[in-house]
């Protein structure tokens, strides 16, 4: 892999419905690059601004990671209430970006969490839009005998604990360098957290499943899906056992020392893996 300085810079897009969010992009450009765009979608803890999986991946390709609304300082939640506005608003972005960048390929989607169930969800109404599908530590299934603990009854400073196999890693990056003597910033933080989870609880409260498994079997997208070995949250036995069951097609890898927030704990051991997978598409 040649070495190369990677760009990144924030732009702001607006979909044909009219809702305009921001969106990271990272673009290394450099002499192996295959220019096969990646469009990745955050999960329910947001988009960071530093994300080293990011980074990796845009050594060999440009990404570009949209910010869903009320995850970033734009309004817009009224306009989407239920799976299929999600995603369809997840199409509408990559529609206005292959414009703008003057695409002449699909993009590869890498997905996390919640914006995996949507990723899935999109691949089953357009199988044919994406060349590769990347879920990492997807929701979306449901086992009864293994329910997914509910976020929305813990308290912030509970999630490191079912999020990170590190937790001060996430204490570090979920309070975003929070200065808990500052009552403003607390409030702030306060702020955002209620936005998002009641952004993200439109398709993940009660629980998350929407009945994707009724519709997985539209998906015929060749899928990688990436577990951390110590998810708490969405353990990989039983649901990587759910997933393959669901799409026969799929590959899975999971990743040791690594919880939910697979991608942020070992984001090398996940672009490894992946550029491996990707390098194949031309």
């Amino acid at each position: 892999m040649t070495s190369s300085t990677i760009t990144t810079s924030h732009t702001s897009l607006t979909t044909r419905k009219g809702l305009t969010g921001q969106v990271h992009v990272r673009d290394a450009r450099n002499a192996d690059a295959n220019g096969v765009p990646i469009v990745f979608f955050h999960g329910t803890v947001g988009l960071f601004d530093n994300e080293p999986l990011l980074d990796a991946l845009s050594t060999n390709h440009p990404v570009y990671a949209p910010v869903w609304p009320s995850f970033g300082e734009e309004e817009g939640e009224e306009a989407l209430q239920d799976m299929l506005d999600f995603a369809l608003h997840g199409a509408d972005l990559i529609a206005e970006l292959a414009v703008r960048y003057k695409w002449t390929t699909a993009p590869i989607v890498v997905a996390h969490d919640m914006g995996a169930m949507i990723a899935a969800e999109m691949a089953c109404l357009s199988p044919t839009s994406m060349p590769h599908l990347v879920l990492l530590s997807p929701l979306g299934l449901w086992d009864d005998a293994h329910p997914i603990p509910d976020m929305f009854i813990m308290l912030p400073f509970e999630w490191p604990e079912w999020l990170f196999v590190d937790q001060a890693l996430g204490t570090e990056l979920l309070t975003r360098g929070l200065d808990f003597e500052d009552p403003n910033a607390i409030e702030r933080f306060q702020v955002r957290n209620a936005r998002q989870l009641g952004m993200a609880g439109k398709i993940l409260f009660p629980i998350p499943n929407r009945r994707l498994s009724k519709r997985l079997y539209r998906c015929t997208t060749p899928t990688t899906i990436v577990w951390g070995a110590q998810d708490k949250l969405t353990p990989p036995d039983p649901y990587r056992a759910r997933w393959g069951q669901a799409l026969p097609h799929s590959t899975s890898a999971t990743i040791e020392g690594a919880g939910h927030m697979v991608h942020l704990e070992k984001p090398a051991e996940v672009a490894d893996h992946l550029l491996r997978i990707l390098g194949a598409i031309a």
